[in-house]
């Protein structure tokens, strides 16, 4: 399985946790862009940096010009995350972490957020931001876990049903259509969280310090 990680132009990602996702399997670095910026001050060699470029700077655009592969796309009718993803699809990529995806442009967030349903059919997106992992099912998902884990589920319309075994608080065949009704720190009282999904796209958010000291990733 091919799986990479794609570094936007927020708040820069720890590196630690780059090496953590390279280590299980997600070994194609992309810079979005100003995603580059990042990647220098974590002394990260990406294997692409892709965009419209204006939001690299010049000196760090000159340093990784002979290191890395740069892809340059004049088009403005999709975000630089997105020329990034598209690259992946068509190179047939199956799995992408995004990273640096918030920060202090919320439009920016909600954009990224956005994306993770919009390319949901044609490749598996997660978001790492601080020790929050994101990531979206459709389908019927069994989760490892540890008792006491919060984890936090998310819909977004009235159609999509959703009933969980294994949650302290739970969901009986019910939709969680946002701005009306959620799932916000929830709590695992098994080893194992099952959820049936039906009708459409739900997010799980998950605490990834716990996932990784417990391989669940």
């Amino acid at each position: 399985m091919k799986k990479a990680i794609i570094i936007a132009n927020g708040d820069a990602p720890k590196k630690s946790q780059i090496n953590y996702l390279r280590k299980i399997g997600y070994n194609t670095i992309i810079c979005a862009d100003g995603g580059a910026n990042s990647a220098k001050k974590l002394n990260i060699i990406p294997d692409y940096i892709i965009g419209d470029l204006d939001s690299i700077s010049k000196k760090n655009l000159d340093f990784f010009e002979k290191r890395s592969k740069i892809i340059y796309y004049k088009r403005q009718n999709d975000t630089d995350v997105e020329k990034s993803l598209k690259f992946l699809i068509k190179k047939n990529y199956e799995e992408v972490v995004l990273l640096g995806s918030t920060g202090n442009r919320l439009d920016h967030t909600i954009c990224n957020l956005g994306i993770v349903i919009k390319y949901f059919p044609k490749i598996k997106i997660s978001i790492l931001h601080g020790n929050s992992f994101l990531r979206a099912h459709s389908k019927d998902v069994e989760l490892k876990t540890i008792p006491k884990e919060i984890i936090s589920i998310y819909g977004f319309d009235k159609k999509t049903k959703i009933k969980s075994t294994g949650l302290k608080y739970p969901l009986e065949n019910i939709s969680l259509p946002f701005g009306e009704s959620e799932s916000t720190s929830n709590v695992a009282i098994k080893n194992k969280v099952k959820l049936k999904i039906k009708g459409g796209v739900i997010f799980i958010i998950r605490d990834f310090k716990t996932m990784q000291d417990n391989d669940f990733i």
